[in-house]
């Protein structure tokens, strides 16, 4: 039994799950229409991708801030099943706009600016120029010179930050970025807010040291945010996937991975998605595409890499991307139900179908992310050259 689940809970799920019939997953050619429909409309409303993000009733944002760090990890995921040139050109113009730089400097530690290094390191991965790396290279190489390690205090800064480190540490050979990474996900874990972000009974994230326990919902269980425990399980796999076999700690993240997995699988709805609230349907319930992407990301590519086994976990993916498809994407590829920047389950709130965040690229990203990984699981081939 899950530790934080009663038998009753375990049943009322059950019951949900078997609430309508059990999908299949689509045909990969759909999938990829689903996909190129909704990065579609993202790239005709955002026809500079250079240029600064507005932000109503605040400065615009500059355009390498995390929010679209995040699109362009799930646009260079979406190149790498459907290698389409006009989307490696509006990378590369991003990316040239800001001179390959970071939000920050290189001196930065934050790792919502460090976001953009992963699409720049996937850029790089195309067409090797140092010049596309040197400033995140610089900032990682900062941190790792002196022992500082309580830098991501909040549990998405896995996700911003984790996978570039151990990017790095594979092009350059070189553990050190490896293990500074554990110190800092080490700490997260098990120091941040006096007792660290990871419940180990509850195998599930508190979203920053100011949620820690004795935080609750309204209905008195903890406040485990659905995006944010996204953030950490999609950290996880990135970063799994990048590190060799006998890499330190990798057994670790593993594990982890997979006992977050199976917290999350019993907490679906029957609608295929998660609510913002993990334990409390009740506070802000309802369908919320982000978390959802990212779990169908963690899950799809958890049995990709052999590490959940797919008799349990294909038919909630099925049930999850359905419902992504259906319910949430517009006729003209518009995203509804996504909830905007915040930290916690009342943030952005409403969250509906014509619901327009103050941030639409992040949204487009996790869902790229999630649905090149269902392109897979589905059996989809990549064409061998770009067009």
């Amino acid at each position: 039994m899950r530790p934080f689940c009663t038998v009753l809970a375990f049943a009322l799920a059950a019951a949900c799950a078997s609430a309508q019939p059990a999908a299949d997953l689509p045909a990969p050619a759909d999938v990829l229409a689903t996909l190129q429909k909704a990065n579609g409309y993202f790239m005709a409303h955002t026809p500079d991708p250079g240029a600064a993000i507005p932000n109503p009733g605040h400065a615009p944002r500059p355009s390498n801030i995390w929010t679209r760090g995040v699109y362009y990890e799930g646009l260079m995921a979406l190149y790498s099943i459907d290698p389409d040139a006009s989307y490696r050109r509006y990378a590369l113009t991003w990316a040239e706009d800001h001179h390959w730089g970071l939000n920050g400097g290189e001196a930065t530690r934050v790792a919502d600016n460090q976001c953009c290094g992963q699409a720049y390191l996937a850029l790089y991965a195309l067409d090797p120029q140092p010049g596309r790396i040197a400033m995140l290279k610089a900032s990682v190489d900062h941190m790792l010179a002196g022992p500082k390690a309580d830098d991501w205090w909040w549990c998405d800064a896995l996700q911003m930050a984790m996978p570039i480190f151990a990017r790095l540490g594979a092009l350059e050979h070189d553990p050190r970025y490896w293990e500074k990474m554990y110190d800092l996900y080490h700490d997260a874990a098990t120091s941040q807010g006096g007792h660290g972000l990871y419940n180990t009974s509850d195998h599930l994230w508190w979203r920053d040291r100011t949620f820690v326990a004795p935080y609750r919902e309204p209905n008195g269980k903890n406040c485990y945010w659905s995006r944010g425990n996204g953030w950490v399980l999609a950290a996880l796999l990135r970063t799994i996937e990048i590190l060799p076999p006998d890499a330190p700690h990798r057994a670790e993240y593993v594990q982890t991975f997979r006992d977050m997995a199976a917290a999350l699988l019993p907490l679906q709805r029957a609608d295929g998605f998660w609510n913002v609230s993990l334990l409390d349907p009740a506070h802000f319930g309802g369908k919320e595409v982000t978390g959802t992407s990212l779990f169908v990301y963690g899950f799809a590519g958890g049995i990709r890499l052999g590490l959940l086994p797919a008799a349990e976990y294909r038919p909630a993916i099925a049930r999850a991307w359905a419902g992504l498809a259906r319910d949430a994407v517009h006729p003209d590829g518009f995203l509804g139900y996504v909830q905007g920047t915040g930290k916690e389950p009342a943030s952005s709130q409403p969250v509906g179908y014509d619901h327009v965040p103050d941030f639409q690229d992040f949204g487009t990203g996790c869902f790229l992310l999630g649905g090149t990984e269902v392109w897979k699981l589905a059996g989809g081939k990549a064409p061998a050259a770009a067009r």
